[in-house]
C-alpha cells in the first residue's frame, strides 16, 4: 500500500503571518475594548450623532443608487471592451481607489466648484452650487465609492457564460430584454456585493467629503466627520461613533463573504 505523500507545511510563514494579523486586528479590538458601551445610548441619541447618522444614511444610499445607475452600464462596457482604449479607461475608473481622499476632494473642487470646469457652467446657467452642500456630499461619496461597484460587476460580466445571451438573441429577444432578463439576473449576486461594498465605502468616506463639501452640522457633517469633530472635544463620543462604523463594516464583510461573493451561476 502506497502511503500518501506528506504535505509540506511552510512553517516559516507562520510568524510573519501572525504578526500581520495582529497588526491589523489589535487596533480594531482596542477600539471596541475602549468603547463606552455604558453610555452608548446617550451618545448615539444626541442631536449631533442623530443628524450625522441620518445624513450619512441618506447620502450613502443616494450615492449608491447613482453609482448603480451609471456604474452598471460602465462595468458592462469595460467587460465587453466596447469602448476604445479600454485598458486606459479602466485605469481611470480605478484611480479614485488609489488617490488620497483629499486629492479626490480637490479634483472635485476644480471640476464642480463654482469656478470649476463644469461647476461654473452649472452655477451661471442653472444657479446650481455643489460644493459645501448635501448634494456635494453625495457627489464626493459616489466618486470614491463607485469603483467598488464597477470592478466587482466587470469581473462578473467577464466570467458570464454568453451562450444564454446568444440563445435569447437567436430567439428574437431585443438587446434590452436580454440585458434585463438574462444578463442582470445572472450577475445578481455580484451586483448585490458591489452595491453593498459601494454603500459601505460611501458611508465611511471622509477626506473627499470634508474637502469638497465641508463639515457643517446637519448639512454636510456625516458620521466620519462627526468622529473627527468629536475627537477634538469628546474622546468617548468619537470612540463610540467609530465603533458603530467598525461594526457596520465588519457586518457587511461577513454577510458578503457568506452569501454574495460566489462565482456567477451558469
Amino acid at each position: 500500500m502506497v502511503k500518501p505523500a506528506r504535505t509540506s507545511r511552510p512553517w516559516f510563514l507562520m510568524v510573519p503571518g501572525l504578526l500581520a494579523l495582529a497588526f491589523l486586528v489589535i487596533p480594531l479590538i482596542a477600539l471596541l475594548w475602549q468603547a463606552p458601551w455604558g453610555s452608548f445610548g446617550a451618545i448615539l441619541t444626541s442631536p449631533t450623532a442623530l443628524d450625522a447618522l441620518r445624513l450619512s444614511l441618506i447620502t450613502s444610499v443616494i450615492a449608491t443608487a447613482f453609482a448603480a445607475v451609471v456604474g452598471i452600464p460602465l462595468a458592462w462596457l469595460l467587460a465587453r471592451e466596447v469602448l476604445p482604449a479600454t485598458n486606459v479607461l479602466r485605469a481611470f475608473v480605478l484611480v479614485p481607489l488609489l488617490l488620497p481622499p483629499v486629492v479626490s476632494g480637490v479634483a472635485l473642487l476644480v471640476a464642480f466648484g463654482r469656478r470649476g470646469a463644469v461647476g461654473q457652467f452649472l452655477y451661471s446657467t442653472f444657479g446650481v452650487q455643489l460644493p459645501f452642500t448635501t448634494a456635494g456630499v453625495v457627489l464626493a461619496e459616489a466618486f470614491v465609492a463607485m469603483p467598488f461597484l464597477v470592478i466587482t460587476l466587470e469581473g462578473a460580466f467577464r466570467s458570464l457564460d454568453r451562450r444564454y445571451e446568444d440563445a435569447a438573441v437567436t430567439l428574437g429577444a431585443s438587446s434590452w430584454t436580454v440585458f434585463r432578463r438574462i444578463t442582470l439576473p445572472l450577475v445578481g449576486p455580484s451586483l448585490v456585493a458591489g452595491a453593498v461594498l459601494c454603500w459601505a465605502r460611501a458611508l465611511g468616506e471622509f477626506g473627499a467629503t470634508i474637502t469638497f463639501a465641508g463639515n457643517f452640522p446637519g448639512v454636510t457633517q456625516t458620521m466620519p466627520l462627526a468622529v473627527y469633530t468629536a475627537l477634538e472635544s469628546d474622546r468617548s463620543a468619537a470612540i463610540a461613533l467609530s465603533a458603530i462604523l467598525l461594526l457596520v463594516c465588519v457586518g457587511v464583510l461577513i454577510a458578503l463573504r457568506g452569501r454574495y461573493l460566489r462565482p456567477v451561476a451558469p
